[in-house]
């Protein structure tokens, strides 16, 4: 049986990768919408491939644009009315939300209302809203599939086991660029230099996520969602050569791992064919080649992100929610030159000691914060 996608992200790294997988496996998956930010000169062209039936584009001057050069019948929508309604399309199967920023929450929620299965790329969703979003996951009976490398290692080795029997979640990171920088070097490091990545080609915003250990700290966020584990359960370690993707240790303390070499095609690909698993173009590890594994505790001081991630969580509430949206911020300031890099941590620790933690239960609590925060910043940083 073909399975029918919806692809929100369509034009960026992940959302390439996932078209390569469907072009090399027409027969297991069809294109049934497209959604991107802006990016319609790709756009146009992934529309001639793969023939969708509904495409969307958040700029709402740009999809003007895009229907002026189509001459197929496919539907144009935008905004992020658009967004969600390749979410929701009624022929899809299974969404790819790979978005970057909480721009992807209210399009992964309606996915989930509409009961459709969804393969998760936008760490921001569970970030932010993880309560919400996975209460909508229990009451409309539909799983989330991780794409992220890290979490679809450990939805692997937990495939037959008991959430019961975790003992800890090992969540592995490369270091990023700066792993062996000293704090000094750190300090003036550009954002040229920030966006080299050792081991991962990827998009901006988290590859200065990477550089941070930002992107750590969001994964442990998400783990604590996805996997139903408390945070003291979930431990962070450096593995600088990528291979072991995540581990899971066992109360008898058996410890499983998913290796692989460092490519994003085939978390991708298990998200799209799971619960099977289908032969893909992806490069095998050959062990004869791998010269050694090494594994360090992670530099809180160097890298102070991670430990505000884990602050964040703790406190619970909207505070993952403020994390996020101020991390968002700060990164496209440091992008533009506008911020050094140790700013994106002393203004997230600024604004979590002024945000009081509050439950939420709403969206609009939390896009309400996100103005204040985006505010708050704004003015701070005039």
């Amino acid at each position: 049986m073909t399975k029918k996608l919806s692809i929100l992200g369509s034009t960026g790294s992940i959302g390439k990768q996932t078209l390569e997988i469907i072009e090399e496996h027409p027969e297991k998956f069809k294109v049934v919408g497209l959604a991107v930010m802006q990016n319609i000169d790709e756009l146009e062209m992934q529309i001639q491939k793969f023939q969708p039936k509904l495409v969307a584009v958040f700029d709402e001057e740009k999809a003007q644009i895009l229907a002026s050069r189509i001459s197929a019948n496919i539907k144009i929508c935008s905004g992020i009315e658009g967004l969600i309604e390749v979410a929701t399309h009624d022929k899809a199967d299974l969404v790819l939300n790979a978005v970057v920023g909480s721009i992807g929450l209210l399009p992964t929620l309606e996915a989930i209302r509409s009961k459709k299965t969804v393969a998760l790329a936008n760490k921001e969703t569970l970030v932010a809203a993880g309560e919400l979003v996975m209460k909508e996951c229990l009451k409309n009976n539909v799983k989330i599939l991780p794409v992220d490398s890290e979490h679809s290692a450990i939805f692997q080795c937990l495939n037959g086991e008991k959430i019961t029997d975790i003992s800890k979640i090992i969540l592995t990171a490369s270091g990023g660029p700066f792993r062996e920088w000293s704090y000094e070097e750190i300090q003036s490091a550009t954002f040229k230099e920030a966006l080299k990545h050792p081991n991962w080609d990827m998009g901006k915003k988290i590859s200065i996520d990477s550089a941070t250990l930002m992107n750590k700290g969001l994964e442990v966020i998400e783990a604590k969602w996805l996997f139903h584990v408390d945070v003291d359960k979930i431990e962070v370690t450096i593995h600088p050569q990528s291979i072991i993707h995540s581990m899971v240790e066992l109360k008898d303390f058996s410890i499983l791992a998913q290796l692989g070499i460092p490519d994003m095609k085939l978390p991708i690909q298990y998200a799209l064919s799971y619960p099977e698993r289908i032969k893909g173009e992806v490069r095998r590890l050959d062990f004869k080649k791998v010269n050694q594994l090494t594994f360090t505790e992670p530099d809180v001081k160097r890298f102070p992100c991670l430990a505000l991630a884990y602050k964040a969580i703790e406190i619970g509430g909207t505070m993952p929610c403020v994390l996020n949206a101020a991390n968002e911020i700060l990164v496209d300031y440091y992008l533009k030159n506008r911020i050094g890099f140790y700013d994106i941590a002393e203004y997230i620790t600024r604004i979590m000691e002024v945000h009081q933690s509050f439950p939420y239960s709403t969206t609009e609590e939390l896009q309400m914060l996100e103005q204040w925060v985006r505010s708050w910043i704004v003015n701070e940083l005039r």
